[in-house]
């Protein structure tokens, strides 16, 4: 049976800490969509492990991995990623990670394409990472993008290489710096010298195998529902579907086997990029959890913007996704405050009535005001506690509000950056 840990919000929401702490109970751990635009920090044992494109199930020896045919792959990262976690002392990961056949390429000039595109939207930019994912998917989508299955054949995969460069040069001219012989030939030597071909698989009979064998799976959202391509907050959302039905498409899984779908929540909330941010703080507050709740960017580095928790996202979301239960990371952050304020709908800007729904308009959204309920804090250290019972009575009063409004039980509650800071309900 299949469990889903997929985030609630615009990302960061601390996806890989439940991950990681599933891990153990599972045989197999896959990502379904995303590149290695996405970042998940994990501590354990005292030491952090950065994730962007790998599965972060690799920690547990015992796992093996996938990235499934909905991801896109720049090969040099998933090389650089690998010798990353050997260094920092992972045992045997190159023999338990596979990657799909299916999965399109991230070359290295979707990546200057995808700078190029940021530049000439200047102001309107969508704050991307940089790192191709979009320019890879819209290739998919034109159906000019190669896939890895044709790396090796060498005289096609040059070819389709060659042309996808004509196109792009068209485009942009001189502007775009980019020498396709030099990538051909990187390509070779992961052909032949650095052996991907033994990391190569067709997903198709493994996710089928493992399904009927009924072993446990454990399948790890990237980026957020409020990034999905088609649900989130467009234009200013990834270019894949983050979403529980990005899940699927990736990564051929039986809905019938599915067990548990998790929905990650930060107790404030977080967004890297451009885009209407109702709950958004550019004040004291704000600025405390930025300091406090350390938001930076794995990937980017970025300051993240922050507000108070919006449950109209995480109602929203709830509504795409079906959790069956939620994990509310990062409460500790909320330690040092003596009131919360939490966002539980919007206000229509021009008829003063509370809206039904997270709006797809963009202007409106911007416009909309936010009802807020205030919460008393518990100015209190939480991070020791490991019961529900040993949180504070406000702090306990918070989880409570959260599930009284969004109707979904919240099963795990983190307070603190280490595997052994989870409440389990």
């Amino acid at each position: 049976m299949a469990t889903i840990v997929i985030g609630a919000q615009w990302g960061d929401e601390g996806k890989g800490k439940l991950v990681d702490i599933l891990c153990p109970t599972v045989k197999v751990c896959a990502r379904a969509q995303g590149g290695n635009n996405a970042g998940h920090t994990i501590v354990a044992n005292g030491v952090t492990y950065d994730f962007h494109l790998l599965p972060s199930g690799l920690i547990n020896p015992e796992c093996h991995n996938l990235i499934g045919s909905g991801v896109v792959v720049h090969v040099p990262s998933f090389y650089k990623e690998l010798e990353a976690l050997e260094t920092k002392g992972l045992q045997n990961v190159r023999d338990r990670i596979y990657i799909s056949d299916r999965c399109h390429i991230v070359f290295d000039l979707h990546q200057l394409v995808d700078g190029l595109e940021e530049t000439e939207l200047g102001g309107k930019s969508i704050g991307t990472t940089r790192k191709g994912i979009g320019p890879s998917y819209s290739t998919k989508a034109a159906r000019s993008g190669v896939r890895i299955s044709e790396i090796f054949n060498e005289e096609l995969f040059n070819a389709r290489l060659r042309e996808l460069a004509r196109g792009y040069k068209k485009r942009y001219g001189e502007l775009l710096r980019y020498d396709v012989e030099d990538e051909i030939q990187k390509f070779n030597e992961y052909r032949t010298t650095l052996e991907l071909q033994k990391y190569v698989i067709d997903q198709v009979p493994f996710m089928q195998s493992v399904q009927q064998g009924s072993q446990p799976i454990l399948i790890e959202g990237a980026n957020a529902l409020m990034l999905d391509l088609d649900f989130g907050t467009y234009p200013y959302v990834t270019s894949s579907n983050t979403g529980l039905g990005g899940i699927f498409t990736g990564l051929a899984l039986n809905p019938t086997k599915v067990k548990n779908i998790h929905g990650v929540v930060k107790a404030y909330t977080t967004r890297v990029g451009g885009g209407p941010f109702p709950t958004e703080d550019l004040g004291e507050v704000g600025n405390k959890f930025q300091e406090i709740g350390r938001e930076f960017g794995v990937t980017t580095g970025r300051r993240r913007r922050c507000g108070w928790l919006d449950l109209v996202v995480v109602k929203y979301s709830a509504a795409i996704n079906h959790y069956t239960s939620l994990n509310v990371t990062k409460l500790d952050i909320l330690d040092t405050f003596s009131t919360i304020k939490v966002a539980t709908a919007y206000i229509h800007p021009e008829t003063g009535k509370e809206m039904d729904s997270f709006p797809a308009d963009l202007e409106l959204l911007g416009k909309v005001k936010v009802k807020y309920e205030e919460l008393q804090g518990w100015e209190a250290d939480i991070s020791k506690a490991r019961t529900f019972e040993e949180l504070p009575e406000n702090a306990q009063k918070y989880i409570m509000f959260i599930e009284e409004k969004v109707k979904i039980k919240v099963q795990y509650i983190g307070v603190g950056p280490g595997r052994e800071a989870m409440i389990t309900r």
